[in-house]
Order: C-alpha cells, then structure tokens, then sequence
C-alpha cells in the first residue's frame, strides 16, 4: 500500500480545520460544546482555576459564545456528559458509558481486596437511597481504611484515608455513583440509575475483547487530535498501550480502512488520520479548505496540546506549562496559555482574572521570535482578551508590562472597559 506525503504546512492545515481552531466557528453555544467534546472523544479535567479550568479553557478557544455554565449543564443537568477516567480524570460523552465497561469491573475487583470496604459501601448506598446526594463531609461514615484509588492504576500500594470520601470515590469508580454536582473543587454523589438512562447503564460494552476496546480508544484519540503518528506519544496517555500494542492497533484499524496512513514532509514516522475525515485532507490540499485566521488562547491540557513533541515537530513551538516548575526556574509564569494566530502559535499570555473586582489583568504577552508584530495582530490580541474577559466574567481589562517592545505602546497599561 502507498502512503501518500503532505507538507508540515498542510498538515498544520488540517490539524487545525478538525480541531475547530481556523476558518468560521463550526462549534455554537451550548449544542456546539457538546458536539466538540463528542468529536474529541473526551478532554482533560483539572481543577486548577487560575482563569478557568482546563476543560472550560479548551471550549472556549473554540466554541463561539461559550459560557462556564454550559459545561455545568451538560455534566450536571442535561448529563449528556459525565466526568470519569480515560486520559486521566477526563469528561466524555455519557453515550460512550458502555465503552469503558471494562475498568468499572476492574474497579470493583480491585475494591474486594480492601478490608471492611464492602461493608461501607452498602452502608453508604442505604444512606444516599434515603436521603439524596452527599459529600465526604456529609456522609456519616468515620474513621480511615487502608484504600487506593482505581482510577489513577499505578499499583496495588494503600495508603490510609479518609473512610467516607474513600467509599464514595470506590463506588464511584465502580459506577454505582456519579458526580451529581460540585461546589468549587467538592464533589456531591449520587446513585447513577437516577441520572443516567437505563439503555445506557445496562448496555453490553460494544467490545467485546481488550483489543477491540484498545483500538477503539486509540481512533478515539486520532479523532481528537487529528494526526497522530507511529511514536510514543502522550496523547496515547491511560490506554496502557506500548510500541507493539500501538503498532498492531494502528495496523488493524487501517486493514479495517478506520484510519489511513500519511507522511509528512521531513519526519520518519507515519501519521494517522481518520478516514471520516478524508472530505476535510482532500480541503486541505486544493486549496478549499476555510483557513480564515483567528486568535485563540489554548489550554495547558488541551487535546491540541496533549503531544507536545509533535507540536514541536509540525510548528517549531516549545511549549512547558510550568505549574509545577519552581518560580525561580520558571521560564514564563505559573499559568500561561499559548496564543494561536492563524496557522501559527504566536506566543504565550498570562491572564489573570480579580474575581471579586471583575477585572482581567493581562500582566505578560511574550511573542515567538518571528511574529511581525502589526496592527492586525494587536487588534486580534484586544478581540480575543475582550472575549476572554467575558468568559472568566470580568468587565474590565488592565494591561500590565507585555515585553517591553515599542509597538507595545498603544496597549500597555491601558484600562479598556466592556461596558
């Protein structure tokens, strides 16, 4: 079989035409977050929020008019999604539920082992059943176990915990709880047959061996992304999949013609597509395709960003989210967002909101080597901070020190209001 070749440029191209990123917003309100989060499969959920939390950062950069409510919505009222493992603790489309029937029974294996857990966790099924959804610190169960948790497997080691927040995050795993809402960073459960549907919590898993279920989740992760190649790659992270196990998926789902191989000008490894996405790579390369430029801000764990040696292969950009990076070894900032300009990633933006004050501090924009820097890319910049300003609901806007050259004058320490 011939592998056909595009340029890094085309394949930049296409990257970015499935990720909604370039050319008009495909992705609209509140159904259009759904439909992205159905398209990635599942992203990232972290916690930290600094001007946002991941999940709401990575649809804001590519849903028009998207609000922070309509995420909550979605897991909370609608639950059309529900947050759970896959790349890490991630949200996904509640539809896939059956999918991933597999690690619920691996978590209730697990579960077994821990001494005098079973007999908690009837306890607490008895309490929610009569009195509604719960936290840790509402559910009366005292006292520490000897407990870990399944949804991060990275060994059998215990640990002691606290005994209330232990059982609901077992039964959780196990999916006789979901997450029936959350204040802040708390987490209140509730019995799933309440809030999912029964066709979905009763439906046999679709894949019926390890195999099938791997490489589904491996097209899954192609679909996000849009590319991915024949390589160790962290956008593979949670399949436990090494180079066999990725090379003989890869190769099963192009004999069964789910993904179709290409390479790309100047690098070794085959890259993968998926063959629902042909009528987007035939765009691409006549020139049809809708690359109208727009700026974006990305988040740390966006799925755009989940290989970042392959965004160094295809732009050339060098991207360390330095949370966890001591301050004096930091290049840039604890919480910086790259800035994506066109085709290109422009540089990088520390935006802060004052929540109690309604203003966003822009304190730092520093630009890659290269970017001219126009009237155009500053009323880009004002355009994109603007929105940004209205997702993290702050009314104002304070430019602080942007990296000290001249065409910064006409934004620094200026005071733009949204009123």
């Amino acid at each position: 079989m011939s592998i056909s070749a595009i340029s890094r440029q085309e394949a930049r191209q296409f990257i970015l035409s499935k990720q909604g990123l370039i050319g008009q917003h495909r992705f609209l309100g509140k159904d259009g977050a759904y439909a992205y989060v159905r398209q990635a499969g599942c992203i990232q959920f972290d916690p930290v929020d600094v001007c946002g939390k991941n999940a709401e950062l990575t649809l804001q950069s590519r849903v028009k008019n998207f609000k922070k409510t309509m995420l909550y919505e979605l897991l909370y009222k609608d639950r059309k999604l529900v947050d759970y493992a896959d790349k890490e603790l991630s949200i996904w489309p509640s539809e896939d539920w059956p999918y991933f029937s597999s690690y619920r029974e691996r978590s209730k294996k697990l579960g077994r082992t821990f001494r005098g857990l079973q007999k908690l966790e009837k306890q607490a099924m008895e309490y929610i059943e009569a009195n509604g959804p719960v936290s840790s610190d509402s559910l009366p169960i005292e006292g520490e176990i000897f407990w870990h948790s399944s949804m991060h497997w990275s060994g059998n080691w215990q640990k002691k915990s606290q005994a209330a927040r232990s059982v609901l995050e077992q039964l959780y795993t196990d999916g006789e709880l979901v997450i029936h809402h959350k204040k802040g960073s708390r987490k209140y459960y509730d019995i799933a047959g309440r809030h999912l549907p029964k066709e979905i919590l009763e439906a046999e898993n679709p894949c019926k061996k390890d195999e099938e279920f791997l490489c589904w989740r491996v097209l899954r992760r192609i679909g996000a992304v849009g590319l991915l190649w024949d390589k160790n790659s962290t956008a593979f992270l949670g399949l436990d999949i090494n180079a066999a196990r990725r090379k003989k998926a890869l190769e099963t789902l192009t004999e069964e013609g789910k993904i179709i191989p290409v390479m790309v000008e100047g690098i070794k490894q085959p890259f993968f597509y998926r063959a629902e996405d042909s009528g987007l790579m035939r765009a691409v390369l006549d020139g049809t395709a809708d690359l109208k430029p727009r700026m974006s801000f990305i988040a740390p764990l966006d799925p755009l960003m989940w290989d970042k040696s392959l965004i160094s292969a295809l732009w050339d950009f060098q991207y360390s989210w330095e949370i966890y990076t001591p301050a004096a070894k930091r290049r840039y900032a604890y919480y910086t967002l790259p800035i994506l300009f066109g085709e290109s990633f422009a540089g990088r933006i520390e935006a802060v909101p004052d929540r109690k004050t309604g203003v966003l501090a822009v304190r730092n924009v520093w630009w890659e080597d290269g970017i001219r820097q126009t009237k155009k890319l500053y009323s880009a910049l004002e355009r994109t901070v603007k929105n940004f300003a209205k997702f993290n609901d702050c009314k104002e806007i304070e430019y602080h020190n942007k990296g000290g050259e001249k065409n910064d004058q006409d934004l620094r320490n200026a005071h733009l209001s949204l009123l």
